[in-house]
C-alpha cells in the first residue's frame, strides 16, 4: 500500500496544480533550494554536536560522569545502569540508541533495564539536536529558556520512564 500512497499523492497534487495552471517544476525547484539553504544552515551545530558525542565517549568522560550519578538516579528510583543513556539522550539520538541497545543486549530486552531503557528512549527528545535543528533553521541565535525546560521535561520523562517499567512490568 505504500509503495502506490506517495506515488499516487504527489501524482494528484500535480494534476492538480496544472489544473489551477500552476508551474509544478518550478514550485519544486525552488522548496528544493530552500531546503537545501536549510541545511547549510544547520550543518555546522550538527556536525559540533556530533563531533562531542563522540568526544565524551572515545574520552571515557561519558563512563565517569555516569559512574557519578548512579547514587543520585538510585535515590530517584532510576536503574544506575542506564546513567550513560540518560546522559546520552538529550545529545544524540544515535548514540543514545547505540546505549539502549548495548543496555538490551547486556541486560536483555525483558529485564527492568531493558524495559526501562526502551521507555526512555521512547519517552524523551534529543533536547540539544532538535534545538540546534528548529533554531537554526529560524535562525533564532539565544534560546533563553528553551534549553532549560526541554532538560526539565527530559528528566522528568526518565523518572516517568523508571516508575513506568516498575509499575507496569
Amino acid at each position: 500500500m505504500g509503495q502506490i500512497l506517495v506515488p499516487l499523492v504527489m501524482a494528484l497534487v500535480s494534476v492538480a496544480a496544472l489544473a489551477r495552471r500552476q508551474d509544478v517544476y518550478g514550485a519544486m525547484t525552488e522548496g528544493g533550494a530552500k531546503g537545501l539553504r536549510t541545511l547549510v544552515s544547520i550543518v555546522p551545530a550538527l556536525v559540533a554536536l556530533l563531533a562531542a558525542v563522540e568526544m565524551l565517549r572515545a574520552s571515557g568522560l561519558l563512563d565517569a560522569l555516569a559512574a557519578a550519578a548512579a547514587p543520585l538516579f538510585q535515590r530517584f528510583g532510576i536503574p544506575p545502569e542506564t546513567a550513560p543513556l540518560v546522559l546520552i539522550r538529550p545529545i544524540s539520538g544515535s548514540a543514545a540508541l547505540a546505549v539502549g541497545a548495548d543496555l538490551m543486549a547486556v541486560y536483555g530486552p525483558d529485564s527492568e533495564i531493558g524495559r526501562t531503557a526502551a521507555i526512555m528512549l521512547g519517552s524523551t527528545e534529543t533536547t540539544f539536536y532538535t534545538i540546534s535543528v528548529y533554531f537554526g533553521a529560524a535562525g533564532i541565535r539565544r534560546s533563553r529558556y528553551a534549553i532549560p525546560a526541554a532538560l526539565v521535561a527530559d528528566l522528568v520523562g526518565f523518572a516517568a520512564a523508571a516508575w513506568s517499567a516498575k509499575l507496569f512490568f
